[in-house]
Parts: C-alpha cells; sequence; structure tokens
C-alpha cells in the first residue's frame, strides 16, 4: 500500500510517497522559492521571430519565456489573423494511462491546437511587439531557458483537466469498460459550455453525476474568475496560480491505493483534512498527524533513500546494480550482475537480474524526475523469449506506475532498450545540489602536475613579457607549493637566474581550487 507523508517546517515542505516502505517520489517546495508551473500570465509579446515561429514574451520573470506557434490555440490564431471561424464540435480522444493526471496538457493528440489546414499559419500574422496575451506556463524555466508557455490552457481537478478554450474531451485509457467510458463522455458534452473541452481522469470511474459535476462547475468558475482578473490586470502580472503543493498532491495522488495521509504539522493536517473533507470525503479519515519524538522522514527512511538517490550507483537486493549517469542528450543507464551468481543456469541469472533492475530503473527515474532521452545497457541475453519478456515486464511497470507519458522500444541489436520519457521541471540532482567549486560540475579535476606545470608556464610567460619582475610572489594552493617546492624547485631556480629575478612560493591553505593562483611582484 501507498503512504503519503508531509515533512512541513517554516523554511520547506516536502512531501514523499512511499510504496510498501520504498520511495516512489518526492517533492520539495521552498517557501522562499516561485513555482511557475500552470501560473497564468497577462503577458506581453517583446520579440517575434518568424523563422522559428516562435515569440518571445515577458511574464516579469528574470527571462523571456517562449511561445511556439503549436502552442497556440486555433481559434486565438485565426482571430489574431482576421479570419472567421466557427468553433469546432466537441470531439473525442482517448489519451494514454499517464494522461489522466494534471501533467496532460502536454499530450500532443489532446492539448496542442488544431489548427486549420486551410490556413497557413504564420506567427508574425499573430502577434506583434507589444500585445498583450494570457498564456500559462506549462514547464518551468530550466538552466539558461526560460518558460515554455502555452495558450492551449488546462485546469486540473480532482475528477476532470478543464481545458476552457481546447473543444474536445478525453479519458484515460485505465477507465476500460465500454459503458463506463461511454456514461463519462456523454455526460460530459451534456453540460461542457461550448468551446471548451475536458480530460476524464481515472479518479471519475463510477463517480456519480453529481460529483462531476461539482468538479466541472467549480473549474469553470475558476476559468470565469480568471477571465474578469486578465481583463483588470497590468501587464507581466500574474493572475491565477494553482493550489500549494502539499495540496496539490493530495489531489493527484489519493485514491483507494492509498492507506493513509501522515502529516508533522498540526496547521498543515487540518489544512489537507478540509481540503480532501471537501474534495474526497470518503478518504478524509486517512489525514493523520504524526505523533512521533523524532522527524517522520527519519522514522519512514526517507532521508536516507533521498541520499540513496543522488548517487549514481543503486544496489538490487539479488547483488547486481545499475550506474545512472546524466548528460545533457541524454541519461545513459548500466546494469550490472555484481556478486550475483543465481542458483541455475547463467541465462536464468541475467534474466532475473534485467528484470529487477527493469523495476528498479522504472522507480528510480520517478524518483530523480528524470525524463528525455533514454538509454538502458541491460545485460545481454541470447535467448529472443527473455528479451520480450524483459520488454514487457518494464514496459508493464512504467504504465502501472508512472504517471508521465513514456515511449519504449524493443530490444536493439546492441542489447540497448530506448525509451523516452516526459520531462517535467527539474530532477532531483538539479533541486539537491549543486556544481562543485574544484571541477565545475565535470566530475573531475586536473591533476597536481598539470595544474604545477600550468602555473610554471604562466610565471615564465609573465616573467618574459616583464608583468612581473624584482621579487616575484606566486600564491597557491598547499598541495601545488608542495610538489613544486619538491618536485620541481629546479626550475624554480632555473627561472630565477634566466630572469634575474626572486621567485616567493607562499602556500594558501584557504584556496579551494588546485587552479586557483595569483603572480605578482612583491
Amino acid at each position: 500500500m501507498k503512504k503519503i507523508l508531509i515533512n512541513d517546517t517554516p523554511w520547506q515542505t516536502r512531501i514523499a510517497i512511499t510504496r510498501n516502505n520504498e520511495l516512489q517520489n518526492i517533492y520539495f517546495w521552498s517557501h522562499t522559492s516561485t513555482n511557475l508551473e500552470r501560473s497564468l500570465f497577462k503577458a506581453t509579446i517583446i520579440k517575434v521571430l518568424p523563422g522559428i515561429q516562435t515569440a518571445f514574451v515577458d511574464i516579469g520573470q528574470e527571462r523571456a519565456g517562449f511561445l511556439h506557434i503549436s502552442e497556440i490555440d486555433r481559434e486565438l490564431a485565426l482571430k489574431k489573423m482576421g479570419i472567421v471561424d466557427e468553433v469546432e464540435d466537441v470531439a473525442d480522444y482517448d489519451i494514454p494511462e499517464s494522461g489522466d493526471s494534471d501533467e496532460a496538457k502536454d499530450e500532443k493528440a489532446l492539448s496542442q491546437p488544431k489548427h486549420n489546414e486551410r490556413h497557413q499559419l504564420d506567427i508574425s500574422k499573430i502577434f506583434n511587439e507589444g500585445d498583450t496575451v494570457m498564456v500559462q506556463v506549462s514547464k518551468e524555466p530550466m538552466g539558461q531557458k526560460g518558460a515554455k508557455l502555452s495558450t492551449c490552457f488546462t485546469l486540473p481537478g480532482r475528477f476532470l483537466v478543464l481545458m476552457p478554450n481546447i473543444p474536445r474531451i478525453g479519458i484515460s485509457k485505465k477507465i476500460e469498460e465500454r459503458e463506463e467510458r461511454q456514461r463519462l463522455r456523454d455526460l460530459l458534452k451534456a453540460h461542457l459550455p461550448k468551446g471548451m473541452g475536458a480530460i476524464i481522469r481515472t479518479t471519475s470511474e463510477h463517480k456519480v453525476d453529481a460529483e462531476i459535476l461539482q468538479d466541472l462547475e467549480y473549474l469553470v468558475g475558476v476559468w470565469q474568475t480568471i477571465v474578469q482578473k486578465y481583463a483588470q490586470a497590468k501587464p507581466k502580472e500574474k493572475i491565477y496560480e494553482d493550489i500549494d503543493l502539499s495540496l496539490q498532491t493530495v489531489r493527484d495522488h489519493l485514491d483507494e491505493t492509498v492507506e493513509s495521509v501522515i502529516c508533522d504539522n498540526t496547521e498543515m493536517q487540518q489544512k489537507i483534512y478540509k481540503c480532501v473533507k471537501s474534495i474526497a470525503p470518503e478518504h478524509s479519515l486517512k489525514v493523520k498527524l504524526y505523533t512521533g519524538t523524532g522527524s517522520i522522514f527519519d522514522e519512514y527512511g526517507i532521508e536516507k533513500q533521498i541520499e540513496q538517490a543522488l548517487c549514481k550507483k543503486v544496489f538490487l537486493k539479488s547483488g547486481g546494480s545499475i550506474v545512472i549517469e546524466s548528460t545533457e542528450a541524454m541519461t545513459v543507464v548500466d546494469v550490472n550482475t555484481g556478486r550475483y551468481t543465481g542458483k541455475t543456469d547463467l541465462e536464468e541469472t541475467i534474466l532475473k537480474t534485467n528484470l529487477e533492475a527493469a523495476e528498479e530503473t522504472a522507480r528510480q527515474l520517478r524518483l530523480r524526475n528524470i525524463g528525455g532521452l533514454i538509454v538502458i545497457d541491460f545485460i545481454d541475453m541470447s535467448p529472443a523469449s527473455h528479451r520480450q519478456k524483459l520488454y514487457r515486464t518494464f514496459e508493464k511497470i512504467l504504465k502501472e506506475r508512472d504517471k508521465f507519458q513514456s515511449v519504449v522500444l524493443k530490444v536493439s541489436e546492441f542489447g540497448l532498450v530506448q525509451m523516452t520519457r516526459k520531462r517535467s521541471g527539474k530532477t532531483l540532482v538539479q533541486q539537491l545540489t549543486q556544481n562543485c567549486l574544484a571541477c565545475h560540475g565535470a566530475g573531475f579535476i586536473k591533476s597536481v602536475e598539470t595544474e604545477a606545470y600550468q602555473i610554471l608556464r604562466h610565471l615564465e610567460s609573465n616573467l618574459e613579457s616583464k608583468k612581473a619582475h624584482g621579487t616575484v610572489m606566486v600564491h597557491v594552493h598547499k598541495a601545488i607549493f608542495d610538489y613544486i617546492s619538491t618536485i620541481e624547485y629546479n626550475t624554480v631556480l632555473y627561472l630565477e637566474k634566466k630572469y634575474k629575478c626572486t621567485i616567493v612560493l607562499n602556500s594558501q591553505k584557504q584556496l579551494c581550487e588546485w587552479g586557483n593562483y595569483t603572480i605578482g611582484n612583491a
């Protein structure tokens, strides 16, 4: 069974989701930081680039956001271009298992605009510099990239995700009964306002009409408030933001599989209880207050599991291991048997290790929030039946346990499994760590010998150009000082004789990097 554990302090809120005491997801919310995803702004167009069909948009943040033409809804595009077109009828779509979550807005087949093929769209004909437009942040800023923006809006609720300007109905494939799917579709078709659409989430299954319509009414009311605020707002002003992280997590994860929601803060526990009481009263008794003496994360072993999730190497219960390394382009996972030798033949041993590695890899991708292109180097298997079993097992685990969309290819001729997983915000490593001051994120530093020789070359260059003369002070790291003063002492004497100067080496313990040094006259 699953548990939702919430550690709330004045400086940070942390939410952990566990399955059989194993950490599956971890979320952090600093009370001084701003979460932009799903927020709506009254934005200003500051630059239009027809060559890449993208507009850069000022939303009042440090970096401008970017809005691609594929993220502009059809009705807005045609209206801006002066083309009169009828609002399309509500259309039906099936969405993948991951689409029942609030992240379903990124499903291309559903939430992206369905542009009329009769009209060739050009972003320079839709927007001019200085125009104001309502936009929603679909992806947080990352690195040097600004926020990804969209005018295809989504408002997540408990049973539905309202799409106020995309007239389509999508339904989770996890709802398998044909009659139930038809009931939900008919219900939404009959009650959705004109021009609006919705995604029917898995939680809607077998819910009475009144509950679903109450959720729809609430979301439509939220949208109407947003429209009113937009009309009165100033440019670059935020006009809507989603509920805080703890309530989002409960809203998106609380279902029949959750055993309890445990919070260590009385005020937060009451806040969550009231929220659950109003949106899912049948689960309200699951919301509990942690009364232990120690930290709730220590009590349930979460702290240790977070630390382990920052390591490249993850050990499997059988004795094997997986090594996870990420680059700008992709993430690579390498599977090793380790000390596990098995009790039967070699092929069975390899299959068992690969199956265990597949389950652990799926968990680590969720836990570390790794997205994009992922390549997994499983241990080579000769039997085709074993390769097929591995592929089916891995795909099944991802579909059942991961709410983000993923696409997995079959085992390649090189024994690799390639997959993609939807990106969403920063990875766990990006959230909890920063680049090393010594290696600057490279994972290695130059040797003492290499740095010492570089300093000597720089010293000679300064002496040659007369930038340094007389008594020359060289401040270096203690390790560099020890190397030059012992191994390369004769080199120092040679430079003094050649350039008729005195060289004084000074050991600086406070220098944190070998490559930090200064050369100058005394």
